[in-house]
């Protein structure tokens, strides 16, 4: 005969084994899912620009955003944490990313919406920079699930220019 613990022992790494195995489908089954989100971001207006006294530009201006994320649900999500970033370049950095907004949508039925909002984080370029420049508005997706890996992408909006001069 065997010991209890034996047993316990049998039984407990069982079902380990199978929840893990359980889990490794879940992951997978997730490479199956071909989501097509969509979004559109528009700035109703430039509220400031500005000038700091330690000589860098300052942006604070109002978005309209508009999104359709509920693809990226599956029934493995837990939840999406999105951000909208300008990205602009200048002669020092070639790539410069500045986060004006993010949000976390814990619902898929949540994940469809329409937003005006001022930016929520500081637009500062450090330097004189941000005079007449084109940038883009890029709106950054991580979806974060119940188990397995974290994806993340962005949907890219261009066509974007910061005011020539001071207001």
């Amino acid at each position: 005969m065997h010991s209890f613990g034996y047993r316990a022992n049998a039984v407990l790494t069982f079902a380990l084994t199978i929840l893990a195995l359980m889990c490794a489908i879940a992951s997978f089954s997730d490479n199956f899912n071909f989501p097509s989100p969509s979004a559109e971001i528009q700035i109703v207006g430039f509220n400031g620009f500005k000038k700091k006294p330690h000589g860098n530009d300052e942006v604070s201006l109002t978005m309209n955003i508009t999104a359709d994320l509920q693809s990226l649900f599956t029934w493995n999500t837990k939840q999406l944490f999105i951000f909208v970033a300008a990205e602009y370049e200048t002669p020092q950095n070639s790539l410069n990313q500045v986060s004006l907004w993010d949000a976390i949508i814990l619902a898929k039925e949540h994940a469809k919406f329409w937003i005006q909002t001022k930016n929520k984080y500081r637009f500062v370029d450090q330097g004189s920079n941000l005079r007449g420049k084109d940038f883009n508005l890029t709106l950054h997706w991580h979806v974060m699930p119940k188990t397995g890996k974290m994806f993340a992408d962005k949907l890219v909006m261009s066509g974007f220019r910061i005011p020539e001069e001071h207001r």
